[in-house]
């Protein structure tokens, strides 16, 4: 049995959750969030917590069971609390500016790079400190992704857009003359 997906999902005050056939929906107080229901799960609430059971022991049902769990819970916490990356951008010159509802970046290129911001994700930015807020958790995750993909971190400088909690290893780089 899946260890993840036995555990009971525990809903806080002011979340609700529809369970209808085909679909999760989940409200709370920063939003909300609906999820399909796969194949061969099925999610049951008692009082103000959710269990996630599956129909049988098919080896698609076991790798589904934790997944959809995860996924709930995730949903849970997203309406609840909300998710948050942080990116810091290092280099000289290196520089974001909010425009709008877009991103302009200057990364040491011959032109800026405009970043255009999802619909559900917030962001702030703080001198080289980029925070991407919201309440979907993959969304979160893929916008952090894609901005740092922009200009990734290098080895031998430390130059790019990195996690706040990422660490570079840098390279010694040219050794010169013996």
């Amino acid at each position: 049995m899946s260890r993840i997906g036995k555990q009971p999902i525990t809903i806080p005050g002011g979340v609700t959750v529809t369970i209808e056939p085909d679909k999760v929906t989940v409200n709370g107080s920063k939003g909300s969030l609906e999820q399909f229901t796969m194949p061969g799960i099925k999610i049951s609430q008692t009082d103000n917590e959710l269990n996630v059971e599956r129909a049988n022991d098919e080896a698609a049902n076991r790798a589904r069971h934790g997944l959809m769990r995860s996924l709930i819970n995730n949903m849970v916490t997203g309406v609840s609390q909300g998710f948050e990356k942080k990116l810091e951008i290092n280099g000289v010159g290196y520089r974001v500016a909010q425009q709008g509802t877009d991103l302009k970046f200057n990364l040491g290129f011959s032109h800026d790079v405009i970043y255009k911001v999802p619909a559900g994700v917030n962001i702030t930015i703080e001198q080289n400190v980029i925070t991407v807020s919201g309440i979907s958790k993959q969304q979160v995750g893929q916008v952090a992704a894609e901005i740092r993909s922009l200009k990734k971190p290098e080895p031998y400088k430390g130059k790019g857009i990195k996690y706040i909690d990422e660490r570079i290893i840098r390279k010694s780089g040219k050794s010169g003359k013996e």
